[in-house]
Protein backbone atom coordinates (compact mmCIF):
# COMPACT_ATOMS: atom_id res chain seq x y z
CA UNK A 1 0.00 0.00 0.00
CA UNK A 2 1.48 3.38 -0.59
CA UNK A 3 3.97 4.36 2.30
CA UNK A 4 2.25 7.82 2.75
CA UNK A 5 -0.98 8.94 3.95
CA UNK A 6 -0.22 12.13 0.67
CA UNK A 7 -2.44 11.33 -2.44
CA UNK A 8 -1.54 12.10 -5.74
CA UNK A 9 -4.28 12.95 -8.57
CA UNK A 10 -2.57 13.20 -11.96
CA UNK A 11 -3.95 15.18 -14.39
CA UNK A 12 -3.08 14.86 -18.46
CA UNK A 13 -3.66 17.91 -20.46
CA UNK A 14 -3.45 17.87 -24.93
CA UNK A 15 -1.43 14.51 -24.54
CA UNK A 16 0.19 13.93 -28.40
CA UNK A 17 2.22 11.04 -28.51
CA UNK A 18 3.96 9.70 -31.31
CA UNK A 19 5.28 6.07 -31.71
CA UNK A 20 6.44 4.31 -34.42
CA UNK A 21 5.70 6.34 -37.04
CA UNK A 22 1.97 6.95 -36.38
CA UNK A 23 0.03 9.21 -34.04
CA UNK A 24 -1.34 7.08 -30.73
CA UNK A 25 -2.80 9.91 -29.06
CA UNK A 26 -3.87 13.06 -30.39
CA UNK A 27 -5.11 15.94 -27.47
CA UNK A 28 -5.73 13.18 -24.83
CA UNK A 29 -6.82 15.42 -21.76
CA UNK A 30 -8.15 13.52 -18.44
CA UNK A 31 -7.83 13.14 -14.71
CA UNK A 32 -7.01 10.34 -13.29
CA UNK A 33 -8.15 10.62 -8.90
CA UNK A 34 -6.60 9.06 -6.01
CA UNK A 35 -8.78 6.35 -4.22
CA UNK A 36 -10.52 5.11 -7.66
CA UNK A 37 -9.24 2.38 -9.94
CA UNK A 38 -9.43 4.03 -13.42
CA UNK A 39 -9.69 1.22 -16.65
CA UNK A 40 -8.38 2.60 -19.75
CA UNK A 41 -9.97 0.46 -22.87
CA UNK A 42 -9.91 0.53 -26.12
CA UNK A 43 -8.92 -1.42 -29.12
CA UNK A 44 -5.41 -2.53 -29.53
CA UNK A 45 -3.46 0.47 -31.28
CA UNK A 46 -5.51 3.14 -29.57
CA UNK A 47 -2.94 3.87 -27.10
CA UNK A 48 -3.30 2.43 -23.76
CA UNK A 49 0.11 0.94 -23.05
CA UNK A 50 1.33 4.08 -24.23
CA UNK A 51 -0.40 6.61 -22.35
CA UNK A 52 0.92 4.47 -19.11
CA UNK A 53 3.93 4.81 -20.68
CA UNK A 54 3.98 8.30 -20.61
CA UNK A 55 2.00 8.37 -17.06
CA UNK A 56 5.22 6.61 -16.05
CA UNK A 57 7.60 9.03 -17.17
CA UNK A 58 9.18 6.68 -19.66
CA UNK A 59 8.11 8.32 -22.74
CA UNK A 60 7.95 11.69 -23.19
CA UNK A 61 4.70 13.09 -25.45
CA UNK A 62 5.28 15.25 -28.48
CA UNK A 63 2.89 17.64 -27.08
CA UNK A 64 1.00 17.93 -23.84
CA UNK A 65 1.85 16.98 -20.31
CA UNK A 66 1.39 15.44 -16.90
CA UNK A 67 0.97 17.08 -13.55
CA UNK A 68 0.48 15.46 -10.23
CA UNK A 69 3.51 12.68 -10.41
CA UNK A 70 4.81 12.12 -7.31
CA UNK A 71 8.64 13.04 -6.79
CA UNK A 72 9.37 9.16 -5.27
CA UNK A 73 7.84 7.79 -8.96
CA UNK A 74 5.66 5.30 -10.04
CA UNK A 75 5.13 1.62 -10.01
CA UNK A 76 4.80 0.53 -13.72
CA UNK A 77 3.97 -2.88 -14.03
CA UNK A 78 4.39 -4.37 -18.19
CA UNK A 79 3.93 -7.93 -19.37
CA UNK A 80 7.13 -8.10 -20.41
CA UNK A 81 9.49 -7.00 -17.16
CA UNK A 82 11.74 -8.55 -15.62
CA UNK A 83 12.24 -10.82 -19.14
CA UNK A 84 11.52 -14.06 -18.36
CA UNK A 85 14.68 -15.62 -19.43
CA UNK A 86 17.05 -14.41 -16.88
CA UNK A 87 17.61 -16.81 -14.16
CA UNK A 88 15.31 -14.96 -11.50
CA UNK A 89 13.12 -16.96 -8.54
CA UNK A 90 9.54 -15.62 -8.20
CA UNK A 91 10.96 -14.59 -4.57
CA UNK A 92 14.00 -12.74 -6.19
CA UNK A 93 11.61 -10.71 -9.44
CA UNK A 94 8.96 -9.04 -6.68
CA UNK A 95 11.91 -8.26 -4.42
CA UNK A 96 13.00 -5.78 -7.05
CA UNK A 97 9.99 -3.70 -5.83
CA UNK A 98 11.59 -2.77 -2.57
CA UNK A 99 15.00 -1.62 -4.49
CA UNK A 100 14.56 1.74 -4.90
CA UNK A 101 13.85 1.67 -1.04
CA UNK A 102 16.77 0.82 -0.01
CA UNK A 103 21.10 1.54 -1.51
CA UNK A 104 21.80 -1.32 -4.17
CA UNK A 105 24.15 -2.67 -1.87
CA UNK A 106 22.75 -3.18 0.93
CA UNK A 107 20.28 -6.66 1.46
CA UNK A 108 16.68 -6.13 1.87
CA UNK A 109 16.11 -5.37 5.93
CA UNK A 110 13.26 -7.40 7.91
CA UNK A 111 10.59 -4.90 6.75
CA UNK A 112 11.49 -5.82 3.14
CA UNK A 113 11.27 -8.90 3.72
CA UNK A 114 7.52 -8.74 4.93
CA UNK A 115 6.44 -6.41 2.22
CA UNK A 116 7.16 -9.28 -0.34
CA UNK A 117 6.00 -11.79 1.57
CA UNK A 118 2.67 -10.12 1.81
CA UNK A 119 2.60 -9.96 -2.05
CA UNK A 120 3.84 -13.36 -2.43
CA UNK A 121 0.37 -13.77 -0.24
CA UNK A 122 -1.96 -11.68 -1.95
CA UNK A 123 -1.13 -12.92 -5.09
CA UNK A 124 -1.41 -16.65 -4.16
CA UNK A 125 2.05 -17.58 -5.37
CA UNK A 126 3.40 -18.17 -2.19
CA UNK A 127 4.02 -21.51 -3.01
CA UNK A 128 6.05 -20.58 -5.84
CA UNK A 129 8.28 -18.37 -4.55
CA UNK A 130 11.36 -20.73 -4.97
CA UNK A 131 10.39 -21.05 -9.19
CA UNK A 132 12.41 -19.70 -11.76
CA UNK A 133 10.42 -17.35 -14.18
CA UNK A 134 10.74 -19.68 -17.18
CA UNK A 135 9.16 -22.27 -15.00
CA UNK A 136 5.89 -20.66 -14.66
CA UNK A 137 2.51 -20.36 -16.86
CA UNK A 138 1.70 -17.09 -18.67
CA UNK A 139 -0.81 -16.58 -15.14
CA UNK A 140 1.47 -17.43 -12.89
CA UNK A 141 4.35 -14.73 -14.59
CA UNK A 142 2.00 -11.97 -14.47
CA UNK A 143 0.67 -12.58 -10.80
CA UNK A 144 4.35 -12.16 -10.27
CA UNK A 145 4.58 -9.36 -12.35
CA UNK A 146 1.51 -7.41 -10.04
CA UNK A 147 3.09 -8.81 -6.92
CA UNK A 148 6.53 -6.79 -8.10
CA UNK A 149 4.52 -3.31 -9.16
CA UNK A 150 2.67 -4.05 -5.51
CA UNK A 151 5.57 -4.80 -3.24
CA UNK A 152 7.28 -1.21 -4.62
CA UNK A 153 4.00 0.61 -2.59
CA UNK A 154 3.74 3.68 -4.77
CA UNK A 155 1.40 6.17 -4.67
CA UNK A 156 0.91 5.78 -8.15
CA UNK A 157 0.20 2.09 -9.47
CA UNK A 158 0.11 1.59 -13.30
CA UNK A 159 -0.37 -1.95 -14.62
CA UNK A 160 -0.88 -3.34 -18.09
CA UNK A 161 -3.30 -5.80 -18.68
CA UNK A 162 -3.42 -6.98 -15.01
CA UNK A 163 -5.59 -9.93 -15.63
CA UNK A 164 -4.39 -11.37 -18.98
CA UNK A 165 -4.09 -15.07 -19.48
CA UNK A 166 -5.06 -15.29 -15.92
CA UNK A 167 -8.01 -17.60 -14.60
CA UNK A 168 -11.01 -16.81 -12.97
CA UNK A 169 -9.43 -17.13 -8.97
CA UNK A 170 -6.43 -15.38 -10.30
CA UNK A 171 -8.03 -12.58 -11.65
CA UNK A 172 -10.40 -11.95 -8.34
CA UNK A 173 -7.13 -11.86 -6.61
CA UNK A 174 -5.61 -8.71 -8.88
CA UNK A 175 -8.69 -7.49 -8.89
CA UNK A 176 -9.08 -7.06 -4.89
CA UNK A 177 -5.57 -6.17 -4.69
CA UNK A 178 -5.80 -2.81 -7.06
CA UNK A 179 -9.07 -2.18 -5.52
CA UNK A 180 -6.90 -2.29 -1.57
CA UNK A 181 -4.48 -0.26 -3.65
CA UNK A 182 -6.34 2.51 -4.67
CA UNK A 183 -8.81 2.24 -0.99
CA UNK A 184 -5.36 2.72 0.78
CA UNK A 185 -5.28 6.61 -1.42
CA UNK A 186 -3.32 5.11 -4.52
CA UNK A 187 -4.01 6.50 -8.08
CA UNK A 188 -4.26 3.06 -9.70
CA UNK A 189 -4.94 3.08 -13.04
CA UNK A 190 -4.60 -0.37 -15.38
CA UNK A 191 -5.09 -1.22 -19.17
CA UNK A 192 -7.80 -3.94 -20.03
CA UNK A 193 -9.54 -6.01 -22.41
CA UNK A 194 -10.67 -8.50 -19.61
CA UNK A 195 -14.67 -7.27 -19.01
CA UNK A 196 -14.65 -8.80 -15.62
CA UNK A 197 -11.41 -6.16 -14.61
CA UNK A 198 -13.21 -3.00 -16.39
CA UNK A 199 -16.78 -3.92 -14.73
CA UNK A 200 -14.83 -3.84 -11.43
CA UNK A 201 -13.04 -0.57 -11.89
CA UNK A 202 -14.26 3.15 -10.02
CA UNK A 203 -14.49 4.45 -13.55
CA UNK A 204 -13.98 3.78 -17.23
CA UNK A 205 -11.67 5.63 -19.38
CA UNK A 206 -11.77 5.07 -23.44
CA UNK A 207 -9.42 5.58 -25.68
CA UNK A 208 -9.76 5.76 -29.64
Amino acid sequence: MPTTATTATLDVSGLVVHRGGRTVLDGFDATFPAGVVTALTGPNGSGKSSLLDVLADIVRPTLGRVTGLPSDGVAHVTQSVPPTTLPLTVRATVSMGRWRHRAWWRPLGRADRLVVDRQLERMGITDLADRQLDELSGGQRQRTFVALGLAQRARVLLVDEPTAGVDTASAALVVAALAEEATAGAVVVHAAHDRTAIAAADRVVSLG
